[in-house]
């Protein structure tokens, strides 16, 4: 395909994240909320947490249960130290990034190794198909210099968390829902076109700065939802931006949540809650 030929998708709709709290009191950003879940499959959600405010973050996520799908968190500034029911422990630093398979059910903690000064991240729910959402549970604790970043010729630095970009492989692959995350820093002037699997559903988030797709201004703090025609999708910034692309295979199968657990039936989740009450989830 020529440059001519290649397209770029449009955006669809554009969303400003919900202030909200979780765990112990955590204050954070909800970007990717449940009535987008069908639309954004196989996503379930993408909070964006980031205060200097110790009294924000401190208490952190106490233990909690997780089954039928995975998380992704990934930390740009601050530490926070994991543990789970399967005795996998790590501390997520700067630049690092954490994936967790809940599968069949873990129970973890992350919790803040700092006392003050900026907590800054993101966790990613990313859904499993309905005949992976029993398999046993998976921890993997990525450092940031374990994780591909090009620095282009242009000041546009590409951060390849999972998937690909152009001949580079990202720090994960995952089969199932074919995950694409990558972290674009783009310099005042700066452009990139995006490869975007077709069929797969994707969404950008700008965190810094604001960014231009096809003449659409999406300022900070908005997830631009993007449409599905297209080869991938071209982003340009007058003035700098830090912008997270994501898209993913959808799964096109029932999603049935009940806060931390996501199957395919109400029957599976009322399993779920009996197997956590009765000490049988992991």
């Amino acid at each position: 395909m020529t440059e001519a030929q290649w397209q770029s998708r449009t955006v669809e709709q554009q969303v400003s994240g919900m202030p909200t709290s979780d765990g112990a009191g955590v204050k954070l950003t909800r970007v990717l909320t449940q009535n987008l879940q069908r639309r954004l499959d196989p996503f379930l959600m993408l909070d964006e947490f980031r205060s200097d405010n110790p009294g924000d973050y401190i208490a952190g996520f106490p233990s909690h249960p997780h089954r039928g799908f995975e998380t992704v968190t990934y930390m740009l500034a601050g530490r926070m130290r994991h543990r789970d029911s399967g005795n996998n422990e790590g501390l997520l630093g700067p630049g690092g990034v954490q994936w967790m398979t809940a599968g069949r059910g873990v129970i973890h903690s992350e919790m803040p190794e700092q006392e003050d000064g900026l907590m800054h991240g993101f966790q990613l729910w990313i859904n499993l198909p309905a005949a992976r959402k029993m398999i046993p549970a998976a921890y993997r604790d990525i450092p940031a210099a374990e994780i591909p970043l090009l620095q282009e010729a242009d000041g546009v630095a590409v951060k390849v968390i999972a998937g690909q970009y152009r001949e580079q492989a990202g720090a994960i692959r995952q089969p199932d829902t074919e995950p694409l995350y990558l972290d674009l820093q783009l310099p005042a002037g700066g452009s990139r076109d995006i490869d975007i699997a077709a069929g797969h559903n994707a969404f950008v988030y700008v965190y810094h700065g604001s960014v231009s797709i096809e003449g659409v201004s999406v300022p900070q703090q908005r997830m631009a939802i993007l449409g599905n025609s297209g080869d991938g999708v071209r982003l340009h910034s007058d003035g700098g931006a830090s912008v997270l692309v994501l898209s993913g295979q959808p799964l096109r199968e029932p999603i049935a949540q009940y806060g931390p657990f996501v199957m395919n039936t109400r029957a599976e989740l009322e399993q779920a809650f009996a197997d956590y009450q009765q000490g049988r989830l992991a």
